[in-house]
């Protein structure tokens, strides 16, 4: 009887607590869980008429065409790289800012310039492509007939040209998601505490000691949080970077499609369900097994710093 009651207490104490969390099991279920029955279809030769169960297996067939062509391989090239490339600029300046923004005393500039640099990010990338557009248009972009103009050099045909796209995407997504980051980063530093500093200070540790010593070690687990959640993404792009702001220009395919624009194009263009879903679960197992290598990695080098 006194093991009943011990549980019959439980339940009546933790009752409001799962009631609570009811509401988002249930979106986490419908939203996240439910709709995996769905990758049936990437093994199915779909057929408008007869629907998802109705259609013919398949098999491998979908993901055979998909790596038997050249496209495969640019795709994923293409995801990785400026994933990797996207990490390393945004950690790397939001670190930077972060510890730039601590070194602001005055507590109203701090705002300021805290709202200044997440702005961008509230920007939706519709906006930020017709941003980069004014830029590039070749009739009447700044580069064209402001800049490249006055110094007498020809104008650019910057969306027929794969070859600027490597630097110009780096520099928008930077500019548009450092802000964030540094945000994040900032929470960190700022919860160091101030005897850390104080007691450097007495031992004649100059600005860039304290910062190399005490800011960057305690900014670590974060940086590392953070990067493995982003490794998690990383055969994930972003369609509006990607899509939007290239004007979906197919001179320029070689150097801006990606995993999610192809699926995109593939179903809109070609109307291939079943490829276009084997390019989606590609991605998300290549994706999955990343964060498991990585977390690995990090669990040998510095066990508490991992995800789990």
């Amino acid at each position: 009887m006194t093991k009943i009651k011990k549980t019959l207490l439980y339940i009546r104490r933790t009752f409001p607590l799962y009631l609570m969390m009811l509401p988002g099991a249930l979106y986490l279920l419908i939203n996240n869980y439910f709709p995996l029955s769905g990758l049936v279809v990437a093994f199915k030769d779909y057929d408008y008429g007869k629907g998802i169960w109705g259609s013919s297996w398949a098999g491998l067939q979908n993901f055979e065409f998909l790596f038997k062509n050249s496209t495969a391989w640019v795709i994923t090239r293409n995801t990785i790289l400026y994933n990797l490339l996207f990490i390393a600029l945004n950690t790397v300046i939001g670190v930077c800012i972060a510890v730039l923004l601590n070194e602001i005393r005055n507590r109203t500039a701090l705002k300021i310039y805290q709202t200044v640099i997440l702005l961008p990010y509230l920007f939706s990338m519709i906006i930020i492509s017709y941003l980069v557009f004014a830029f590039l248009s070749s009739d009447s972009g700044l580069l064209n007939k402001g800049i490249l103009q006055a110094m007498g050099a020809p104008p650019i045909s910057w969306y027929n040209e794969a070859k600027y796209w490597p630097v110009i995407l780096p520099i928008v997504n930077t500019w548009k998601a450092f802000g964030f980051q540094s945000i994040i980063f900032f929470a960190s530093v700022v919860a160091v505490d101030d005897s850390y500093f104080e007691a450097a200070q007495l031992d004649g540790a100059g600005k860039l000691q304290q910062i190399w010593y005490i800011t960057l070690p305690f900014l670590k687990p974060v940086v590392v949080m953070m990067t493995l959640l982003a490794v998690g993404k990383i055969f994930y792009s972003d369609f509006g970077l990607f899509y939007q702001v290239t004007q979906n220009s197919g001179a320029i395919f070689s150097t801006t499609n990606t995993i999610d624009t192809y699926v995109y194009r593939a179903l809109t263009q070609m109307g291939d369900v079943g490829m276009a879903s084997a390019a989606g679960v590609y991605q998300s197992i290549v994706g999955f097994i990343l964060v498991l290598l990585v977390n690995l990695a990090v669990k040998k080098l510095s066990p508490e710093d991992a995800l789990f």
